[in-house]
C-alpha cells in the first residue's frame, strides 16, 4: 500500500507521524511511503534521512494526502487539511471527536474515510499502546512544567516554592487526579524529586499498584468529590490526570474548589484535550501556555508532548507500527481478525460512525458493522 505521511500544521507542533525508521519498517514491508518535504525537520529528522529510508520526498501536504491509502498523523486534521482527503482512504491519528469542531467528522463523513483514534486501541488487557507512551511522557513533563510555574517570576505568579523543598523547608503538596498511565507517571516523577504526592483513584486495584510499585512513597485516597474538594485546599500542584474513552473528560474540580485553593497554586489538566476535568479549564496554547484564574496558574495545552517532539515522534512511532504494517498488508478488515485493539480504535468505518462510546457522546447512532464482530 501507499502511506502518506504529512507535515504537522498547528502551531509550534514539532511531532511527526512517523519516523525515518519507522519509514524503514514499511518500506522493507514492501509498501511505498510519501512524506511531506520538511515534515519532521524541527525534531532533527531531515529529507535525506527520509530518502535513505526508503522514503519518497513529496512537496505539498496535497500530495501527502493526495497518494496515500493511508495517512500516519499525529494530531486531528485540521480544517486546512480537510480539502486533501481523498475518498475512501484510512487515517491513523490521535482523534478526540468528542471535542473536535463538528466539521472534521462531516469530512471524514463525506469523504468516506476509515478513521482509528490512536487513544482508543485498546489490547485485550484493557491497555492503551499507543495512548501509553504520549501518556508517560506527559506525566514525566509534569515536574518539569510545575517547577517553573510555580516559581514567583513571571505573568502568572506562583507560590514561589521548590517542589522538594529542603531540609528545614517542606515539599510541595502535589494532588494527582488519577492513577493511571499517566498520573502514574507524574506520582513517579514527583516522587522522586522530593514532592509530597497524593494521588486520588476510583480503581482500587490501580492505587494498590501505586502503593506497591512506589514503596509507600506517595498518598492514595478513593476518588470522590469529598476527597476531591479536602486535597484542593492543600494543593500547591493539582495535576488532571483522568480519561473515559471516548466521552468527555468528567468535571472533577468545580470553580468553588478552584476559588479555595491556596493563592499562587498550580492546575495542570493533562485531561484538556477531552475537554478538560477542571471546571475553570480552557485550552491554552504552545505559544501562551498558561493564564491565571482566581489568583491559580491554569495549564492547559492538548499538545504538551510536542515540547519533546523527538521522543514523543519516536515513542509513537514504536507504539502504532505494528498497527500500521497489519493494515497495511492486509487492509482493515483483515487487520482486525490479526490485531483487536484496532477493533475498539475504529471511529469511522468507510465514513460511518461505529464506536459506541463515541457515537453516544455526540448524540448519534452508531452503524453496526455485521461483516466482523465488533466491540
Amino acid at each position: 500500500m501507499e502511506i502518506g505521511v504529512p507535515k504537522e500544521i498547528r502551531d509550534l507542533e514539532t511531532r511527526v507521524g512517523l519516523t525515518p525508521a519507522g519509514v524503514l519498517a514499511l518500506t522493507q514491508a514492501g509498501h511505498t511511503v510519501y512524506v511531506e518535504r520538511s515534515a519532521g525537520i524541527h525534531v532533527g529528522f531531515h529529507d535525506e534521512d527520509y530518502s535513505q529510508t526508503g522514503g519518497q520526498i513529496v512537496f505539498s501536504a496535497a500530495e501527502a494526502y493526495g497518494r496515500a491509502d493511508i495517512v500516519a498523523k499525529v494530531t486531528q486534521p485540521s480544517a486546512r487539511e480537510h480539502s486533501y482527503f481523498r475518498p475512501a482512504q484510512t487515517i491513523f491519528s490521535f482523534l478526540h471527536l468528542t471535542v473536535a469542531s463538528s466539521d472534521l467528522l462531516e469530512a471524514l463523513t463525506e469523504n468516506d474515510i476509515t478513521a482509528f483514534a490512536y487513544e482508543l486501541l485498546e489490547e485485550e488487557a484493557g491497555s492503551r499502546p499507543v495512548l501509553r507512551p504520549a501518556s508517560q511522557i506527559a506525566g514525566r513533563l509534569a515536574p518539569v512544567i510545575a517547577g517553573s510555574l510555580l516559581t514567583s517570576v513571571g505573568t502568572e505568579t506562583g507560590r514561589g516554592i521548590l517542589l522538594g523543598g529542603l531540609p528545614g523547608v517542606p515539599p510541595a503538596a502535589v494532588v494527582i487526579l488519577g492513577g493511571g498511565e499517566l498520573g502514574g507517571a507524574a506520582a513517579r516523577a514527583f516522587a522522586g524529586m522530593g514532592a509530597q504526592v497524593t494521588v486520588l483513584e476510583r480503581d482500587l486495584q490501580k492505587l494498590q499498584r501505586l502503593e506497591r510499585t512506589l514503596g509507600g512513597r506517595v498518598t492514595t485516597m478513593v476518588s470522590n468529590s469529598f476527597n476531591i474538594e479536602r486535597t484542593t485546599k492543600f494543593a500547591d500542584v493539582l495535576i488532571g490526570a483522568v480519561m473515559v474513552p471516548g466521552r468527555r473528560a468528567p468535571l472533577l474540580v468545580t470553580e468553588d474548589m478552584v476559588k479555595g485553593m491556596r493563592p499562587g497554586s498550580v492546575i495542570i489538566d493533562f485531561a484538556i484535550d477531552q475537554g478538560g476535568c477542571v471546571e475553570t479549564s480552557r485550552p491554552t496554547t504552545l505559544r501562551s501556555q498558561s493564564y491565571s484564574l482566581h489568583e491559580v496558574v491554569h495549564h492547559c495545552v492538548p499538545t504538551i508532548t510536542a515540547v519533546v517532539g523527538r521522543t514523543t515522534s519516536h515513542g509513537l512511532t514504536n507504539a502504532a507500527l505494528p498497527f500500521l504494517l497489519s493494515v497495511a498488508e492486509h487492509g482493515s478488515v483483515g487487520a482486525f481478525e490479526r490485531e483487536s485493539a484496532l477493533i475498539q480504535g475504529l471511529v469511522l468505518y468507510q465514513g460511518k460512525l461505529v464506536h459506541p462510546e463515541v457515537a453516544s457522546a455526540l448524540e448519534r447512532e452508531a452503524y453496526i458493522l455485521s461483516r466482523f464482530k465488533h466491540y
